[in-house]
């Protein structure tokens, strides 16, 4: 179990849903992990939050006006400031899709796509850190994105979040890289090299794992709420993993790390 008050800079701080279906979302999310589900805010187009234990742990929010939900999990990551991060990553190669904004006190948040085709959000903290819970049932377990153009992906994070790098083992002679913290005393997320199996025409993503204690019990759920799964279980050398789709189709991943 982790716990933090403040993300390091660069490390994944926030996840949202922009969901078709808000109310499906809302029961499938409560029923799978036990969230529960705050009243959405009209001040900021009816985004909500799930809580678990009280504590803020997920946003969500369905179509913006003439937007369109496309039914996908987003990350964010943590930066010192947001219009210098964003400079940085449009020098890099990024195409900003939204410009910084402030979120009332709460922190001033940006959306871009990275030169691979992943979409990635940027959060400077201001009263809200984000979530403050990893590595427990319900919480964010690891973060990864899985593209075409490995190098150039490290290359572009490095650069843009200021982290280090590290290379890893990765399964079937798979290439996967480690993003670290600045000091490399953290594991902030992963870069996988998916160039052999992601579909034709779909760009780079990035996912968020999902911390669960079985995950045999946890697709079970799953087919009850009315969601699927894509693949898995597999046993793997950083856990028993499966990639699924809530009802509405949004993927999202969970993993029951090896104790």
């Amino acid at each position: 179990m982790t716990t933090r008050s403040n993300p390091p800079l660069g490390a994944p701080c926030w996840v949202d849903l922009w969901t078709s279906d808000v109310e499906g979302s809302r029961r499938f999310y409560a029923g799978l992990f036990g969230w529960e589900p705050q009243d959405p805010s009209p001040e900021f187009g009816g985004y909500f939050m799930f809580t678990r234990g009280g504590v803020p742990i997920a946003g969500a929010m369905g179509d913006m006006g003439d937007s369109k939900a496309t039914d996908n999990w987003s990350v964010y990551f943590a930066c010192a400031d947001v219009t210098a991060t964003i400079a940085a990553a449009e020098r890099a190669g990024a195409t900003l899709l939204s410009p910084a904004m402030p979120v009332a006190d709460l922190g001033v948040q940006a959306v871009l796509l990275d030169p691979t085709g992943a979409n990635f959000g940027l959060w400077q903290p201001g009263t809200f850190p984000g979530f403050t819970a990893l590595d427990e049932p319900g919480a964010p377990s690891w973060f990864e994105l899985q593209t075409r153009d490995h190098g150039r992906a490290v290359d572009f994070y490095r650069a843009v979040l200021g982290v280090v790098t590290a290379s890893t083992a990765g399964e079937h002679q798979i290439t996967s890289t480690t993003l670290r913290s600045a000091s490399g005393d953290s594991d902030l997320s992963g870069v996988m090299d998916a160039s052999q199996f992601l579909p034709p025409g779909v760009g780079g993503r990035w996912s968020v794992y999902w911390h669960v204690r079985d995950v045999a019990a946890t697709l079970e759920k799953v087919g009850a709420l009315g969601g699927t799964v894509v693949t898995g279980p597999d046993d793997t050398p950083f856990g028993v993993r499966a990639t699924l789709r809530d009802p509405a189709c949004a993927e999202f991943k969970v993993r029951a790390p090896r104790t």
